[in-house]
């Protein structure tokens, strides 16, 4: 109900069309988006913190967004006509392919000290934000890239968000796998000798998080932090038992993205605030003091 056009409780009473037309035409895909943005970003924050055995690893520390992003400005040069399916596609792609180079990257890394593993995903990061501008200005396309850049709910209406829902089947496999994905931030000797598929694991963690960067960047945009913060915090206070601890994140992420747009409505009422800026002014205070604390 908060808005430039607010609609409060009487229309509950005395509904008008326009009251109605708001309501379900943009509040509610909205509410939905957020929700489920809020969820999925948390959830790919865990998976990749298990994977990497870093708990300063998220879509927007290893490259995953800049890539993501990448892969729609091909699809838009390739294929001008391409749908937003056909776009996500390629995010997903672009994504997944960035991620993997990451992780082998990290691999070659003999020592890793907690805090090297972000400054080393934001290195890559930058270099995958510098190809993507520089393709988009050599294709004349850099304002298409801008709806991208920061994550902006405001333009979420019916019809537009739907792709968002492929959010829910990846929260539910995660969960489904939260025993074997628990093992895996164990180490690949320690996982094989428990009986775990370290590989294929590591591999469906990658395409889970990959399908959910994808369909976030191409609905919204890139929503920083959220991955990093919230299983940070959830760990601190319950623990390290994914298969208890995975509900409480995808609430918690839902409910930072829902605080946090509330905010930016309100702010600067009637105008509205992007949910990145407020996303990455919180996270990124939230990010020095989970690095100052883990340095200590």
């Amino acid at each position: 109900m908060v808005g430039a056009n607010g609609i409060g409780l009487r229309w509950v009473f005395d509904p008008s069309p326009d009251a109605l037309l708001t309501l379900t035409a943009s509040r509610l895909p909205r509410l939905i988006a957020l929700i489920l943005t809020g969820s999925g970003l948390a959830i790919c924050g865990v998976i990749l913190q298990q994977i990497l055995r870093n708990r300063f690893a998220e879509p927007a520390t290893i490259g995953g967004m800049e890539a993501a992003k990448l892969g729609i400005l091909v699809a838009l040069t390739t294929i001008p006509t391409s749908g937003a399916l056909v776009r996500m596609g390629f995010a997903m792609v672009f994504c997944l392919m960035a991620s993997a180079v990451f992780v082998a990257i990290l691999s070659r890394i003999r020592f890793r000290d907690a805090v090297l593993v972000p400054v080393i995903g934001l290195m890559f990061a930058g270099v995958l934000s510098a190809l993507a501008e520089f393709y988009a200005f050599s294709r004349n396309i850099l304002q298409s890239m801008q709806g991208w850049m920061i994550g902006d709910f405001s333009r979420v209406v019916q019809g537009q968000y739907e792709l968002i829902y492929l959010i829910l089947p990846v929260v539910a496999v995660t969960y489904l796998f939260a025993r074997r994905f628990t093992v895996l931030a164990m180490g690949q000797d320690m996982s094989e000798s428990l009986g775990l598929r370290y590989r294929p694991m590591v591999a469906l963690g990658l395409v889970l998080v990959s399908a959910t960067v994808a369909a976030t960047v191409i609905t919204a945009g890139a929503v920083p932090f959220v991955g990093l913060v919230v299983p940070n915090v959830v760990a601190l206070w319950r623990g390290d038992n994914l298969q208890k601890t995975l509900p409480l994140v995808a609430m918690s992420g839902a409910i930072l993205l829902l605080l946090c747009d509330i905010l930016g409505r309100v702010v600067i009422y009637p105008y509205e605030v992007p949910l990145g800026l407020t996303v990455g002014g919180l996270g990124g205070v939230i990010f020095l003091v989970l690095i100052l604390r883990g340095t200590r």
